[in-house]
C-alpha cells in the first residue's frame, strides 16, 4: 500500500468516525437513572388513630436524602406539626413495612421539611445536581398522585401498601422565583399528593422539590413550580446534612460505549498506520543493509584474491629458491623453502575458497535487523507496564458516568495473583480481574475490574430493586470468595462464580467510573 493509499484510509475512516458521531449526536440518559431515583421516593401520610386504628388524613410524597432522613414539602406535614393526636408515617415503594417518622426542621417560607425516620429503612438516597439546568431541558416529576389512586379504584387505606411511584415527564420553562424563595417553572405535570416529591434531571439527580401548580382554564398552559437547590442546599445544611452532590455532565453510558468505540477504532486505525510505518520502515532499512552487506562482501572478496595473489607470489618465489638449492645441493635450504613454498600456496587456497559468497549478503542482512529487533525489544520491556505494585487510581471524568458514587482518588495495592490491598481476592475469568461485591445494607452491586496491562480500574454500580437484590445475594451466598494467595485455581474458581452473578444483573449499569493508576508516591 502506497503513503497515499494510506493516508486515504486514514482519513475515509476519519471521516466516517465524524460523520457517525454527527448523525448520532449526543445520547439521552438512561432511564433506569429515573427508575433507580424512585426507590428512593416515599409516601408521605399524615394519620390519625381513631379507636386503635390508623386513619389516613392526607399524603403528600418526599425523598431520602441520608440515613433515615427525608426530605418533602413543609405544607405536607404542617398539620401534624405539634398536633399530639397526628403522626407521620412513611411507605417505601419498594416492599418493606411503612415507619413512623417526626419532623425535626421545617421551613415555610420556602416550603421545605426535613423528617427522621424512627425506625431505620433502607432507602438509596438521592443526590442533589451541583450544576443543574434552570433554563430549558428535560425533567421528570416523581411522585404519588391522588388522581392516580383514585383512577386505580384504590381505597384510602391502600395507600399505606408499598407502590412504586408515578412519573411524569416535562421540560423546563426557566428560573421563576416566587415572592418568597427560589423556584423553578416546569411541565411535568404534578397533582395533589406529588407535593414534596422530587423533580429530577435526566440522570436521575435532584433539581427541586415539587410544590405547587399553576392555576389554569381548560384553554390554558399547564405549569409546576419546584423549589429549587438554591433552596434545598442550605436548608439541609442549616440542618447538618450533607447530601450526596454531583456536577459532573448527564450522559448515558450507551454514549459511553458509543464514544469507547470509536476510540477503539482510532486506535486501531493507529495500530494499521504503526504497522504500515514499519513495514516500510523495514525495508528501507533492508535495502540498508544489503547496500553495506554487498560493499563488505565485494570487499572482503576483494580482499582475499588479493591475499591469494601474494601468498602464491610467495609461493612461486619460495619454489624457485627451493630449485635453486635443489642445484647446489644444499638440504637445509631445500627444506625451507619447500616448506614456505608450500605453506603460501596452501595459504592462497585458503585465501581463495573462503572468500565470502554472494549468498551470504542476506544472511547477513537477516542478522542486522534481527539484532536490531532484539535492541528495540530489549528497550521496550524496560519500560513497559509493571503488573504488580502500588497505585493511585485518578476518575477520568471523560470516561465516567458518575450519579452518586464517591469520585475521590483510590489508593490501589495489586499484586500479580490478584490480590488488591492485601486484603481482597479478584477472580480470573476471560482474561480479566474482576470482583463482585454485593453488600447488605446498600441496595447496589459494583463490579470492579483492575486491568494490569492498561492500568485502568473500571467500577460499574447496579442500582438494583429489592428482588432483584435478593436474588443476587443468594447467589453470592452459595460460595465463599477465597482469600488473598490462594492461588491461580481458586482465583479461576472465584471468577467462575461470579459470572453466574453478572448473567443477573441488567445489560448496562447506572454508573461507570473509569480510573487511571499511576505509581504511588513512596510514603503516601
Amino acid at each position: 500500500m502506497t503513503g497515499w493509499q494510506t493516508w486515504r484510509t486514514r482519513i475515509g475512516a476519519a471521516f466516517a468516525l465524524a460523520c457517525a458521531g454527527l448523525l448520532a449526536g449526543p445520547a439521552a440518559a438512561d432511564p433506569a437513572d429515573i427508575e433507580a431515583a424512585a426507590r428512593g421516593v416515599v409516601r408521605v401520610v399524615i394519620v390519625e388513630a381513631d379507636n386503635a386504628k390508623l386513619e389516613p388524613i392526607s399524603h403528600g410524597t418526599g425523598f431520602a436524602i441520608g440515613p433515615e432522613r427525608i426530605v418533602t414539602n413543609a405544607h405536607v406535614v404542617a398539620e401534624a406539626r405539634g398536633n399530639a393526636d397526628l403522626a407521620i408515617a412513611i411507605v417505601p415503594s419498594d416492599g418493606e413495612d411503612a415507619v413512623y417518622a417526626r419532623i425535626i426542621a421545617i421551613s415555610p417560607r420556602n416550603d421545605l421539611a426535613l423528617l427522621a425516620t424512627t425506625s431505620p429503612m433502607r432507602l438509596p438516597p438521592l443526590t442533589i445536581a451541583g450544576n443543574p439546568p434552570t433554563d430549558s431541558g428535560a425533567v421528570t416529576a416523581v411522585g404519588y398522585p391522588m388522581n392516580v389512586d383514585r383512577a386505580q379504584g384504590l381505597s384510602i387505606g391502600d395507600i399505606f401498601n408499598a407502590q412504586p411511584p408515578v412519573r411524569s415527564t416535562g421540560f423546563l420553562s426557566g428560573r421563576r422565583p416566587t415572592r418568597e424563595f427560589d423556584s423553578l417553572l416546569h411541565t411535568a405535570p404534578i397533582a395533589r399528593g406529588n407535593s414534596g416529591g422530587p423533580l429530577l434531571d435526566e440522570c436521575g439527580r435532584v433539581i427541586g422539590v415539587n410544590s405547587f401548580g399553576a392555576e389554569s382554564g381548560s384553554s390554558d398552559g399547564e405549569f409546576y413550580f419546584a423549589a429549587s437547590n438554591r433552596e434545598l442546599l442550605p436548608f439541609l445544611r442549616a440542618n447538618d446534612i450533607t447530601p450526596a452532590i454531583n456536577g459532573l455532565p448527564c450522559r448515558s453510558i450507551a454514549e459511553l460505549d458509543a464514544a469507547e468505540r470509536a476510540q477503539a477504532e482510532r486506535a486501531r486505525m493507529d495500530a494499521q498506520f504503526r504497522a504500515e510505518t514499519e513495514q516500510r520502515t523495514t525495508a528501507r532499512r533492508r535495502e540498508q543493509f544489503e547496500r553495506y552487506a554487498v560493499f563488505a562482501v565485494m570487499t572482503e572478496r576483494d580482499n582475499g584474491l588479493a591475499l591469494a595473489m601474494v601468498l602464491l607470489l610467495v609461493g612461486l618465489g619460495a619454489g624457485g629458491f627451493a630449485y635453486q638449492a635443489y642445484g647446489r645441493d644444499n638440504q637445509k635450504q631445500l627444506k625451507i623453502a619447500a616448506s614456505i613454498a608450500g605453506l603460501a600456496v596452501l595459504g592462497a587456497f585458503l585465501a581463495w575458497i573462503l572468500r565470502p559468497d554472494f549468498a551470504s549478503i542476506d544472511d547477513r542482512v537477516n542478522d542486522a535487523l534481527l539484532a536490531e529487533t532484539a535492541a528495540a525489544e530489549s528497550s521496550g520491556a524496560a519500560s513497559a507496564s509493571i503488573d504488580a505494585g502500588r497505585f493511585v487510581c485518578v476518575l477520568d471524568p471523560a470516561r465516567s458516568k458518575v450519579t452518586g458514587a464517591d469520585t475521590a482518588d483510590v489508593p490501589l495495592e495489586w499484586r500479580a495473583d490478584g490480590c488488591v490491598n492485601g486484603r481482597t481476592q479478584y477472580g480470573f475469568a476471560d482474561g480479566a480481574w474482576a470482583r463482585v461485591f454485593t453488600p447488605s445494607e446498600e441496595a447496589t452491586v459494583s463490579v470492579n475490574r483492575f486491568d494490569p496491562a492498561t492500568r485502568e480500574y473500571r467500577m460499574e454500580r447496579y442500582l438494583l430493586d429489592r428482588e432483584s437484590m435478593t436474588r443476587l445475594r443468594e447467589a453470592r451466598g452459595e460460595f465463599q470468595a477465597p482469600a488473598c494467595g490462594a492461588g491461580s485455581e481458586a482465583a479461576g474458581e472465584l471468577g467462575d462464580r461470579q459470572q453466574a452473578m453478572l448473567s443477573l444483573l441488567p445489560e448496562t449499569p447506572n454508573e461507570r467510573l473509569v480510573y487511571r493508576c499511576g505509581p504511588a508516591r513512596a510514603g503516601s
